[in-house]
């Protein structure tokens, strides 16, 4: 398959150019670092990139927390209208297979369990517990401390963020987009990806990247709230794979098939610092209390449905992961 890839010189970007061409696709990396009039907002610029292209996998966005709402309408224009634009040109190319970078974030918090009332949606943090140190999630019934599990496609979405908003502004516009054309689209919601070719530590990056370069920089890194944060971190070379089984399956015609795309092992985010510290050589985690609000407690994926459906397995394990990340160097 010729694959037109959005964002194809970025993080995730690359690696997926990359499983495709070992693969014997024809991959075309369509990214503003290449060419700035690669633009997935520019709808004369993308009509022209789809000629001869029998696929789309679009992972072109910004993305990360941001650092407040002055942030929305930048990111409502690159993710949103710029997959709008992009929809647009395939519908009109004839093009009718989709892979979408899709996040975790669209479910908000993740699973909790509650000894009383069973499986509940806790709402956003109380600040007054924050400020106490208390950062477990309460039961809206009770109020009782709840325990975290992990969050299957079916989990109803809950963006606490304006990032997390437009991601799931983008797989409404790719379902519309596949019940008007008949096309196949699939969401590949990505938990934390990590390794080679991460972005430094921008307000965007992940906290690997942060860790990292507080590493690379002779510092310990800083680890928000406790650091038992519950977080899935899967490997950039996993993710990339992914995309490109998910691109050669195909899905269901006219609906939008959402996959979790985690490494199914949930580790702390104190886990991954102390584990990179070791790695690096370098100081142990500095472990602060401080919180950001719009953060999430636990996010952690059920990714069994990917693995039945495609016969996808990450084979980058965590400690393996982990020690390659620690000696590359970030983007």
């Amino acid at each position: 398959m010729r694959v037109l890839v959005t964002g194809g010189a970025g993080f995730i970007g690359s690696h997926v150019v990359e499983a495709l061409t070992a693969r014997g696709h024809e991959p075309v990396a369509y990214d503003l670092r290449l060419d700035p009039g690669a633009d997935v907002r520019d709808g004369a610029a993308v009509a022209r990139a789809l000629a001869g292209v029998d696929a789309v996998c679009h992972q072109a966005a910004k993305v990360g927390l941001g650092t407040g709402l002055a942030d929305a309408p930048d990111y409502a224009a690159h993710n949103d209208l710029g997959t709008a634009v992009l929809l647009a040109a395939m519908a009109e190319a004839g093009v009718r297979r989709l892979v979408l970078a899709g996040s975790m974030v669209v479910y908000g918090e993740g699973r909790y369990d509650c000894a009383r009332h069973g499986v509940v949606r806790p709402g956003p943090r109380a600040v007054a517990d924050l400020d106490a140190g208390r950062f477990e999630p309460r039961c809206p019934e009770c109020g009782a401390w709840l325990t975290p599990g992990l969050v299957t496609e079916d989990a109803p979405v809950d963006p606490r963020n304006v990032y997390a908003a437009t991601k799931v502004a983008q797989e409404h516009l790719a379902a519309a987009w596949a019940r008007d054309t008949g096309g196949t689209a699939v969401s590949l919601r990505y938990h934390n990806v990590y390794g080679p070719r991460m972005p430094r530590d921008t307000p965007y990056a992940g906290v690997a990247a942060f860790f990292r370069s507080a590493l690379a920089r002779g510092q310990a890194p800083t680890v928000y709230e406790d650091g038992a944060q519950r977080r899935d971190f899967v490997h950039v070379r996993d993710v990339a794979a992914a995309n490109a089984v998910a691109l050669e399956a195909g899905a269901e015609p006219g609906v939008l098939t959402a996959y979790n795309t985690g490494s199914g092992e949930p580790r702390t985010v104190g886990e991954l610092a102390t584990e990179l510290a070791a790695a690096c050589g370098g100081p142990l985690p500095r472990v602060t209390g401080e919180y950001r609000l719009g953060d999430v407690r636990h996010i952690t994926a059920d990714s069994s449905r990917l693995r039945r459906a495609l016969g996808w397995r990450p084979e980058v394990g965590f400690p393996e992961g982990v020690r390659e990340f620690a000696t590359t160097p970030l983007a």
